[in-house]
């Protein structure tokens, strides 16, 4: 009985935590660049005497759903939208490379390029704009400036986005909920990668697709508890049964 309920246990655990996993992502499938979370496990065979058929799930760290999202228009100079694989590094709160598909840019105080507070890197280290100067993006993610009169003969390239491309196995998130390495390896930087000026790529999250799985799930859920109700009669009817003899 005590394996039964172990395996109705790590089950409902498994259950449970993806049931999380899929609110976040519903939470956040009106946010920019956001990637969707997947829950995984693994099966384990239940050690000891007995059928070697029982498994119990094991949790694993969530993954990452590396497909691409539609991109939108918005006429922004400052926004980007990666095509097709890569991300945009940016610098951490650690000082570590992250990485990120939301391509929207502000420049802060100091000059600097940022995405949600993130300065964002380029061949040089973090980007910093002259003041007053008019920014666009390059189809290789080169960032040119025109000064503020408008005269385009003196436009400038100042640096470059570091894109790099991450394979889908090696992807997960920090705390922060930024992209990393699964590997804690820093990713290559891509040539290949090409991004779209004036773009916003939105949240690859499906709604429906993440509220059918919510209430799989949650169906799930009440399976194995009721399995641990299961166990728990059994194992009450046997020590009736020891007690009688």
């Amino acid at each position: 009985m005590d394996r039964l309920l172990f395996t109705a246990l790590s089950g409902a655990s498994h259950a449970l935590m993806a049931q999380q996993i899929a609110a976040n992502n519903l939470a956040n499938v009106n946010t920019t660049g956001f990637r969707a979370d997947m829950a995984l496990s693994q099966d384990d065979a239940v050690q000891g005497e007995g059928f070697a058929t029982r498994f119990m799930a094991q949790q694993r760290a969530s993954g990452v759903d590396a497909s691409t999202a539609a991109a939108e228009k918005t006429g922004r100079p400052l926004d980007v939208a990666i095509q097709g694989e890569g991300y945009i590094a940016v610098q951490g709160r650690d000082g570590s490379e992250v990485y990120t598909r939301n391509g929207n840019m502000v420049q802060n105080e100091a000059g600097q390029l940022t995405i949600n507070g993130y300065p964002v890197l380029g061949d040089n280290g973090p980007i910093v704009l002259p003041p007053n100067a008019i920014a666009s993006f390059g189809r290789d993610g080169t960032l040119s400036i025109t000064p503020d009169d408008g005269d385009v003969t003196a436009t400038m390239d100042i640096d470059r986005l570091k894109l790099v491309t991450i394979p889908p196995e090696n992807l997960a998130k920090n705390a922060q909920g930024m992209i990393v390495t699964a590997d804690g390896s820093r990713a290559q930087t891509d040539e290949n990668v090409n991004v779209s000026g004036r773009y916003l790529e939105g949240s690859n999250v499906t709604a429906v697709s993440e509220m059918l799985a919510s209430i799989s799930l949650n169906r799930q859920f009440e399976a194995q508890i009721k399995m641990m109700k299961a166990a728990q009669t059994l194992s009450e009817a046997g020590n009736r049964l020891l007690r009688g003899a």
